[in-house]
């Protein structure tokens, strides 16, 4: 058994934080099926690289999910929709606001056919507000949060993660909400603007200007909180990170690379005086590591306690004994591929573990199986094929 065995999930999403909630949904689950249109399949199954012509994203995102072809924009798909709600218990939507009660599917209607539905509705700005109807995508939420103005080298440019953060969080955050509202039991609409949740993972920087007037500055890889916190260079040109958020990791890191003196100091004491004087620091701990090639500064940190990281690419996860051991990276299985790799269910349920039972299926393969069940008749398919409706 698994936490969502029984729930049903309706997918009315595309690119990257509705398919990857229900992704979540439906590692632990829940039956997720996902509608796209006849004739404009997700984005996402052409984003990034391919194989044979098959979109790799796509099998990660696609992940424990029917695919069916709707055009809900029609009168037909619609109605259908509504009917495919009666025995949902989720829909997770991105269109922009008022798209869906444009075409006569709001919540409202949706409640209407089924009032215990969950709508989960994800748009860049949200329901509400002057923003609303602006198209919106994470970079955009990547920027306006404050995460890139925070982000990137002091004399350099306000810079944008390389992938989709702010998609990603929320993502993790359209799960959560998911799962508190079916566990609220009561039918309802979950607001969720991509701005917000990566505003949640930036820290207190509402708070610090709130009360200080205190605006977060580009560091680079340094902290405001702490030092040394930087990437280094080892002699063999592999890099390593250190941390030192706390005190006694702080004076461990000292006294390895041979500066013990520097804990004497009246600043060393807490791990804002220790910002303020980075740049000591820094040079003691490159200097230390600079001289060393990467395994024996790995060691020698272990041999102290004191906490360091090799900076990876994904060669060197899939091949971290530590990685292996958590089951990090999944082999599925796939009909286009045999067997797929794939990062795993991002945590582990000692009694109800989530799995990746398949790889992201192809576009409508489960068309007719799925509106079969409403009762449709072969004939009424290929009426509704004619008509692109499905």
């Amino acid at each position: 058994m698994k936490p969502l065995d029984g729930v049903r999930v309706i997918e009315l999403a595309t690119l990257f934080a509705g398919p990857l909630a229900t992704a979540f949904l439906g590692d632990f689950g829940a039956e997720v099926v996902k509608l796209e249109h006849p004739r404009k399949p997700d984005p996402s199954r052409g984003h990034g690289p391919a194989k044979d012509g098959i979109g790799l994203w796509w099998k990660v995102l696609g992940r424990n999910k029917r695919t069916a072809t709707l055009d809900v924009s029609t009168p037909d798909g619609a109605l259908l929709l509504q009917r495919l709600v009666k025995d949902a218990d989720v829909l997770v939507e991105n269109f922009r606001p008022g798209t869906l009660e444009r075409w006569g599917i709001g919540p409202s209607a949706l409640h209407a056919a089924n009032p215990g539905l969950v709508i989960a509705r994800i748009s860049g700005f949200g329901q509400l507000g002057p923003y609303a109807r602006r198209p919106g995508f994470g970079t955009l939420a990547e920027a306006m949060s404050g995460f890139a103005a925070a982000t990137g080298e002091p004399d350099g440019p306000p810079t944008l993660p390389p992938f989709g953060l702010a998609d990603s969080i929320t993502a993790l955050a359209t799960a959560y909400a998911v799962t508190l509202a079916l566990k609220a039991g009561v039918g309802q609409v979950v607001d969720l603007a991509i701005l917000e949740p990566i505003m949640a993972m930036l820290g207190p920087q509402i708070t610090w200007f709130d009360q200080l007037g205190y605006v977060q500055p580009r560091l680079g890889n340094r902290s405001a909180n702490n030092a040394p916190r930087n990437t280094y260079r080892c002699a063999d040109g592999r890099w390593v990170a250190v941390s030192t958020s706390s005190q006694n990791i702080a004076e461990r890191v000292m006294r390895l690379v041979g500066r013990p003196d520097l804990i004497a100091e009246p600043w060393f004491a807490s791990g804002t005086g220790r910002a303020s004087q980075a740049s000591t620091l820094d040079d003691a701990v490159a200097h230390w590591i600079g001289a060393r090639d990467r395994g024996e500064v790995i060691a020698e940190f272990e041999k102290a306690q004191a906490a360091v990281a090799p900076i990876y690419d994904v060669r060197d996860v899939l091949s971290d004994p530590q990685f292996s051991a958590l089951g990090t990276a999944a082999a599925v299985p796939d009909p286009d591929f045999g067997t797929i790799r794939m990062q795993n269910v991002p945590f582990r349920m000692s009694e109800t573990p989530g799995e990746i039972r398949f790889a992201g299926r192809a576009h409508g393969a489960d068309t007719d199986s799925v509106f079969t069940t409403l009762g449709l008749s072969p004939a009424e398919l290929v009426s509704l094929r004619e008509r692109g409706v499905i």
